[in-house]
This record gives structure tokens, C-alpha cells and sequence, in this order.
């Protein structure tokens, strides 16, 4: 792209704008915006769009062909489930302690116990109310009591089984509940 006289330019690296005065082989003269004459080399100047040019390739734009494009509407992608994604469990309850109560401050363990089965067991009472088919209670790995608590919970309940969740996504101390919701609870 070759500079020439008259056309507007700008600097790179500072924000200089102005026309072209002269160009020779020691650079190009440019008369900035305030009325100062700058010299610099090519490389450190592009050319800048006028309103002229501008105005004209609007002219000579076709508006119709443009709205007709702009307006056409592309399909739409499907989003794809993938196998695993599609089997996999709705809801995921964390009942770790810190992630049910701000603190446990004065709280024994046998309180934090039973207010994590409750929670369980109000979750799960959700889900089955809700038609939900899987459900994860994650438990940690710890002594196993919260686990032990979790199985004696779901033993009561005909309409469901449980088992290990998968390891990948939820390491060791997690479970999933499977609930057969054509069966009376």
C-alpha cells in the first residue's frame, strides 16, 4: 500500500492523525490536526479511511443483498448429549458439613450427623416428589458413619437403590441413588 499526497494517515504507536504533505526519499511529511508538520518513515504510518470513501462504498453497497443476508435465518446447531451425559444424574447434593452451615461452632458431631441425614433424607423426599431418576450424595470419604447413616436411610425406601458413584467424577466418598418412580415408596 503506497502513501501518497493528500491521503490521511495515522501513527502506529501514538495517536497522530493528519494528511500527507510531501513524500520523499527522506520520509513523509504529515500535517497533523493542529496544524503541526511531523516527518516520519512509511512503516511507522497506515492509511486512514475518509468519510469520502466511506460515504461512497455505502453508495455503492447493495442495502438489499446485505438485509437479505442479515435477515436469513441459519440453522440451528442441536446440542448433542453424549451417552454418558444422558444417563447421568440430575442432581448432586454435597452434604459436607461446611457446605450446609456457615459454622459449626458449638455443634457436636452427633448434630452435624443427623442434620446431614435430614438434609439428605428432605432431598431425596424432593427428588422422588419431582420424578427425578438419579440422584448423588456426596458424602467424603472420613470414618464411613455418614455413609453407613446414608445406606440405613435408603434401606427403608423400596423404590430406589444405591451404589457407588462413578469414581471419575466424584472420587471415592460419593453415592448414587437410583429411583424407580412406578413403585410405591
Amino acid at each position: 500500500m503506497k502513501i501518497k499526497v493528500g491521503d490521511l494517515v495515522e501513527t502506529i504507536d501514538d495517536k497522530i492523525k493528519g494528511e500527507v504533505i510531501s513524500v520523499n526519499s527522506d520520509g513523509i511529511l504529515v500535517e497533523d490536526n493542529d496544524g503541526f508538520q511531523l516527518q516520519f518513515q512509511s512503516n511507522e504510518l497506515m492509511l486512514v479511511k475518509s468519510d469520502k470513501d466511506l460515504r461512497r462504498s455505502i453508495a455503492n453497497s447493495n442495502l438489499e443483498l446485505i438485509k437479505r443476508e442479515k435477515d436469513s435465518t441459519k440453522p440451528k446447531k442441536k446440542k448433542v448429549i453424549k451417552p454418558k451425559q444422558r444417563h447421568a444424574p440430575k442432581i448432586v447434593i454435597d452434604l459436607h458439613i461446611h457446605q450446609l452451615v456457615d459454622s459449626t461452632e458449638g455443634m457436636a458431631n452427633f448434630d452435624i450427623l443427623n442434620l446431614q441425614i435430614n438434609v439428605a433424607q428432605r432431598q431425596l423426599e424432593r427428588a422422588i416428589e419431582n420424578r427425578v431418576p438419579k440422584i448423588v450424595f456426596i458424602h467424603g470419604v472420613g470414618q464411613g458413619v455418614l455413609r453407613q447413616e446414608l445406606e440405613t436411610l435408603f434401606r427403608r425406601y423400596s423404590n430406589l437403590e444405591f451404589f457407588d458413584a462413578d469414581y471419575k467424577l466424584y472420587g471415592l466418598g460419593a453415592t448414587e441413588v437410583r429411583i424407580f418412580q412406578n413403585m410405591n415408596p
